[in-house]
């Protein structure tokens, strides 16, 4: 993209440019905390390398979540992948937490863990009151123990903290699934961030997961219902819309950070994707 055109405000935490010390990966604070300085207002911003999940014990917020806009009221989860286009209008007596975990934090989960995808898709969940007093405790489990900074076990006691608080928020996400199909699916999801504007073939996906692009075409249509290309094509769209409506670029600087040579061509693309014309999304 034309190194003039805006982008979409990014942040290590929001209002802040520089990274908060992380511990070992992990940063917890309460929504309180920074939205009061903001008058309970988080503008439509994104973290390139960082994963949110937000917890929303009581109160109510206004949400959105990669162009969609929700209201929600507590308890209520709140995730927010690398790259998703994020922002809230909290209710004064809005109270919960932010978990903020970085892509080391990630990596040292492994691709197996259900939790990496949970880590890597938006999505909001209602939670049951056992859950919300549980997560309310391990919350100030995790502020107390981020406070303890000459601890030498701090770190092993934060990533046991986060853990146990994400296994608890993903649990209604839960459902059965073959380790193996679980793992190759995560395993395609993870190339797909890292190449999708790059506009490769399915073998090369593929071979980078060992398998045909027959089986792969399986794997997608049996945990998505979409084949492979499909799902390519819905992550360019995606990064198409989050761009189009939250910077000023216009259609032909769109098409370019995102690999396609015709403007043209992409304004099809798109309306073929989405319905709409890119140009739409500007007024």
């Amino acid at each position: 993209m034309n190194s003039a055109a805006p982008s979409i405000p990014h942040y290590a935490l929001y209002g802040e440019d520089t990274s908060p010390d992380f511990g070992e990966y992990i940063h917890c604070e309460t929504i309180e905390a920074r939205s009061q300085l903001y008058e309970w207002e988080i503008a439509a911003h994104r973290h390139l390398a960082l994963s949110q999940v937000l917890f929303l014990a009581s109160g109510g917020a206004d949400v959105l979540l990669d162009g969609k806009q929700s209201q929600v009221t507590g308890p209520v989860l709140i995730f927010a992948p690398p790259g998703s286009v994020h922002g809230f209008r909290f209710t004064e007596n809005a109270v919960g937490f932010v978990l903020t975990l970085s892509r080391e934090f990630r990596a040292a989960l492994g691709e197996a863990d259900p939790l990496t995808a949970h880590l890597a898709a938006p999505a909001l969940v209602p939670l049951d009151l056992r859950a919300k007093r549980r997560l309310m405790v391990l919350g100030r489990q995790l502020l107390e123990a981020q406070r303890d900074r000459g601890s030498p076990t701090r770190a092993l006691l934060e990533r046991a903290l986060a853990e146990s608080w994400l296994r608890i928020a993903t649990a209604p996400l839960a459902r059965p699934e073959t380790p193996g199909l679980s793992l190759q699916l995560a395993r395609f999801q993870s190339l797909l961030e890292r190449h999708y504007r790059e506009h490769l073939p399915l073998s090369f996906y593929a071979q980078e997961l060992g398998c045909t692009e027959r089986t792969l075409s399986r794997l997608t249509r049996a945990a998505w219902g979409i084949t492979p290309s499909e799902a390519i094509h819905r992550r360019i769209a995606l990064e198409a819309r989050r761009v189009l409506r939250f910077t000023s670029a216009t259609c032909a600087e769109v098409a370019e950070e995102l690999g396609f040579e015709d403007p043209s061509y992409f304004s099809r693309f798109y309306q073929r994707m989405t319905g709409r014309r890119p140009s739409a999304e500007k007024e």
